[in-house]
């Protein structure tokens, strides 16, 4: 049996998405944080040597990360879905987003975090410069197609849209200078299988599309 370790507002939803998208059959189990400091409890943290979020189990696989589990689901499961073949024309595009998403973006989100929690300007030097090219790129792209992925939805986006929304509870960054990303969205947002997801991840949270 599939099942999804969620840890609350965390990376893991993007795979509680995914479920739903595939239309898997999946058991969802959800762990609050802790409350003295935010961080996965010690059960949550049992699951894998890393300790972090996500965790899926599958029989007697156990897996982290979630572009490793956006592979093997889709490989697994998704019968050519979320994942343009080799001869489609957004095929590289896909790859880059991808990986781009926690190789890049996510990346320098968290250095954006720790210069925040040492008391420094997020926004100031080497950590400032690289999001506002990453903001650019994520705007432009958004003005040429729907998708990260091109003209459908992957794996991309199911990557990518945690790190837009969710990830900036714990920033309280606005995204009005980007209206591209806000109509980007609120299209994700009409998505039944993204509503599915949000509201088995983070019942009675909001998503945060805009």
């Amino acid at each position: 049996m599939l099942t999804v370790h969620h840890l609350g507002i965390s990376q893991s939803e993007r795979i509680v998405w995914l479920c739903e998208e595939l239309g898997l059959d999946y058991e969802l189990k959800r762990y609050d944080r802790r409350v003295d400091n935010r961080l996965a409890p010690d059960k949550y943290k049992a699951l894998h040597p890393m300790g972090i979020a996500p965790v899926i189990t599958d029989g007697d696989l156990v897996l982290g990360e979630s572009g490793a589990i956006c592979d093997y689901l889709v490989a697994k499961h998704g019968n050519g879905k979320l994942v343009p073949g080799v001869d489609d024309p957004d095929f590289a595009d896909h790859l880059f987003w991808f990986h781009w998403s926690n190789g890049t973006f996510m990346t320098t989100l968290m250095m954006q975090l720790a210069v925040t929690f040492a008391g420094g300007d997020p926004a100031a030097g080497f950590v400032g410069d690289r999001a506002r090219i990453c903001w650019d790129m994520i705007e432009k792209r958004l003005g040429e197609v729907p998708f990260f992925g091109g003209r459908n939805l992957t794996t991309a986006d199911i990557m990518m849209v945690y790190c837009l929304t969710t990830a900036r509870a714990f920033r309280n960054a606005s995204i009005d200078p980007f209206p591209n990303v806000k109509a980007y969205l609120a299209r994700i947002g009409e998505r039944p299988a993204y509503r599915a997801a949000m509201a088995r991840a983070e019942p009675g949270m909001e998503p945060v599309l805009d």
